[in-house]
């Protein structure tokens, strides 16, 4: 390990989370969750624990770890949630074990039935039915299902009420009933009194009913009955496990896509935004060692990406490797324009960097004596979201919506940035082949290229078509063809 990933797991809290183990590129190769991230972490790196021996999976893996990333959670089910979402996202090389289409259990209500019953779903396909969840543990939802039957003496997938008049129904024909202590005849009314019950106790309003069973337990425990308390204890789990998954997740849940103009909003009030973000300008720097230094500029429209908008940049003067001054210079290039031809800013610009690179694209409205609209910068190291005023960073969810716009924006100028970049050094690598044939010098090589455009057309180019070219004869233009034809 290098001394920085040591610092970082050193100082890591003792919390529940999910970390992502990362490559020197940046790239994730595995994602997991722990109940206490500081354990876990530490522990693929004790020798001691002879993991490697255990598993050749994390044998392999470890050598290639440079950064870890982790995110605390409030609970081990959130994490559970969570690490399931981003595996579907990134679907890391190391996650051999995560099936890709696994998804978690649902509890579905039919509400367009006439007696609704509870059970368990992977998939919202019933645009009637009300769903609650996702659920991090299986095997506690199912447990909370029968103690919700035995509570509220509601119907699970498993039985199918018989109708015995217009407004009467059997909810069992066996002995069920009798043991739930429910009458087992109901109306349609009586029992959607009963789901309706089932209902807020998934939406976490019910509280009595857990307090009931603590204090249940209590009282097996100081009579010494302690088989009946670890089965109250058992519920009590499982019941606290589901409720609370609920209230963290069931108004939040990324697998349900938003239009744009709520993201919009939510972007707006996690920012403090003056207006909502409608066009949105993302700025970022490309180079290799300090060569081919140039920028992009995108934009987004009600988010959207707008190509027809895109700008790209070559970087003037020698700057080489300093970020700064490119990012200075692009934004001043960008915005010292619109001023002249009186075109709005945009509602927000987004730096794709840090405090560094914020700093800069604030000098640069300096220099042109503008008041500059909104300004963030997105550090992709953390995804901390980088304000240009006093705030502190503000680091969002990973599935937040928000910051999913944010990181299309980001990700969407560092890929054109990357793109142009490319082509400049694979323009500039075919042009060089010329320098490698013998006795043509660099005048007729600029002429050869102001002529033909690129190296392409070159070599397309007949004997006549070359020697049109000023200095250019045919044996010259013969050597060429059989030059390049050879390359």
């Amino acid at each position: 390990m290098t001394s920085r990933l040591k610092a970082k797991i050193r100082h890591l809290p003792h919390k529940p989370g999910v970390y992502l183990m990362k490559d020197c590129f940046g790239h994730i190769l595995y994602i997991g969750k722990a109940k206490d991230l500081k354990r876990r972490v530490t522990s693929y790196f004790q020798p001691s624990r002879r993991l490697t021996l255990q598993q050749p999976k994390i044998a392999a893996l470890i050598p290639l770890i440079t950064d870890i990333e982790t995110l605390t959670v409030s609970c081990e089910a959130e994490a559970i949630l969570l690490e399931g979402k981003l595996l579907k996202k990134w679907k890391p090389k190391y996650n051999t074990d995560f099936v890709d289409d696994k998804r978690f259990f649902l509890i579905r209500v039919d509400l367009h039935r006439a007696m609704p019953r509870f059970c368990l779903t992977r998939l919202r396909n019933h645009l009637q039915a009300r769903y609650f969840g996702p659920f991090a543990y299986s095997g506690l939802l199912r447990k909370t299902l029968l103690e919700m039957r035995r509570r509220f003496g509601i119907v699970l997938g498993d039985a199918t009420p018989k109708c015995l008049s217009d407004d009467r129904y059997r909810l069992y024909d066996d002995a069920r009933a009798e043991i739930y202590g429910h009458p087992n005849e109901v109306t349609r009314s009586q029992y959607r009194n009963r789901v309706e019950q089932a209902c807020a106790f998934l939406e976490g309003k019910t509280k009595q009913w857990l307090e009931t069973l603590h204090s249940q337990m209590q009282t097996a425990a100081e009579h010494q009955d302690y088989e009946h308390a670890a089965e109250l204890r058992d519920r009590i789990k499982a019941l606290e496990h589901t409720t609370a998954k609920i209230r963290t997740f069931q108004k939040t849940d990324p697998s349900t896509p938003q239009p744009p103009q709520a993201i919009l909003k939510q972007l707006r009030e996690q920012l403090a935004l003056p207006r909502l973000p409608k066009c949105i300008e993302c700025f970022d720097i490309s180079h290799i060692s300090g060569t081919f230094v140039v920028a992009s500029m995108v934009q987004f429209l009600n988010g959207l990406p707008k190509t027809n908008l895109y700008r790209r940049y070559r970087i003037k003067g020698p700057i080489q490797n300093d970020d700064f001054r490119a990012m200075e210079e692009v934004v001043k290039r960008r915005y010292q324009r619109l001023d002249q031809e009186k075109k709005p800013f945009p509602d927000l610009i987004v730096i794709d960097g840090g405090k560094g690179q914020v700093a800069a694209a604030l000098r640069a409205f300096v220099l042109l004596d503008l008041a500059p609209p909104p300004l963030i910068g997105l550090a992709k190291k953390y995804e901390r979201i980088i304000f240009s005023d006093a705030r502190k960073p503000l680091q969002l969810l990973l599935h937040h919506p928000a910051l999913q716009l944010l990181q299309r924006v980001r990700d969407e100028a560092h890929r054109f940035a990357n793109t142009y970049n490319a082509t400049l050094r694979s323009r500039q690598i075919r042009e060089s082949l010329l320098d490698e044939l013998p006795g043509l010098g660099q005048k007729r090589k600029v002429a050869l290229l102001r002529h033909f455009k690129n190296i392409h057309s070159i070599r397309k180019a007949t004997v006549e078509a070359l020697t049109e070219v000023e200095g250019i004869g045919p044996k010259t233009a013969h050597g060429i063809i059989t030059f390049l034809g050879s390359r």
